[in-house]
């Protein structure tokens, strides 16, 4: 069953529609550098996922098919039939899952700092038994080495702290458990939307030699490297970002 998504919409209507997915841990505003520049140009959707900022938390477990399928009904109940996906990590798994299954409502998928398979469950399957057990601040210093380089803007990182460790506990680990569980491999070749795979040059979480394994699983697959940023490159190198979807969605250079 589908659960209604704390969303919101920016841009002219008659724009080209851009759906932006947040990663696991985040919320809607991880798009924050991105919507400011685009939404004069673009009608942006954003939202929460499930279990993410303002969105319900339904009782776990969940699987990919249900964060993808959370989206789709979104985008029916704002009368949307076709739209370009960007989203980061989970989010950019939401975005091939929706490639993959419902290839009709796909304009361009961007799959950012992502990966098809994510490797075995256990590792994660522990870390969500830890976020249940002692909360999200128990790992939140963890993931944000992750997210982030060495160089990155103190503020921004003590910002993206705030917002890990506001995600309710039972939406992160039962996230957790999805990107522990999903494998989208066998399906890449479903894909029929043109595709871009954009990696962090110093992402340790999907660094970029599995970017390129995603994209050349996709038929027509695109990659693209970002020199300078680690997992949460949209925003330790949003001008990158900001540039690349503009230039494919527009089609104009920035």
């Amino acid at each position: 069953m589908t659960v209604a998504l704390n969303h919101r919409v920016e841009g002219p209507a008659e724009a080209p529609v851009l759906v932006l997915l947040n990663s696991l841990g985040t919320d809607l505003r991880m798009w924050e550098p991105q919507a400011a520049a685009l939404r004069d140009e673009l009608r942006l959707v954003r939202l929460d996922t499930r279990g993410h900022g303002a969105s319900p938390v339904p009782d776990a477990p969940w699987t990919l098919a249900d964060l993808g399928g959370d989206v789709l009904a979104l985008l029916d109940s704002l009368g949307i039939a076709k739209a370009s996906f960007a989203g980061v990590s989970l989010g950019g798994s939401t975005a091939v899952w929706i490639a993959a299954h419902a290839p009709e409502r796909v304009e361009t998928a961007f799959a950012c700092f992502t990966s098809a398979w994510f490797g075995p469950p256990d590792p994660w399957r522990e870390r969500a038994a830890i976020v249940r057990a002692e909360g999200v601040e128990a790992v939140a210093d963890a993931v944000l080495d992750r997210w982030f380089t060495d160089r990155v803007d103190p503020g921004l990182r003590a910002r993206m702290r705030e917002m890990i460790v506001a995600t309710p506990p039972q939406g992160y680990a039962a996230a957790t458990e999805v990107v522990g569980d999903l494998d989208l491999r066998p399906e890449l070749g479903r894909i029929t939307a043109p595709t871009v795979v954009v990696a962090g040059a110093e992402d340790p979480a999907c660094p970029p030699d599995v970017g390129r394994a995603l994209a050349a699983g996709i038929p027509g697959g695109e990659f693209i490297e970002i020199e300078g940023a680690a997992h949460l490159g949209n925003l330790e190198r949003p001008d990158a970002v900001t540039a690349l979807l503009r230039t494919h969605l527009t089609k104009e250079p920035s």
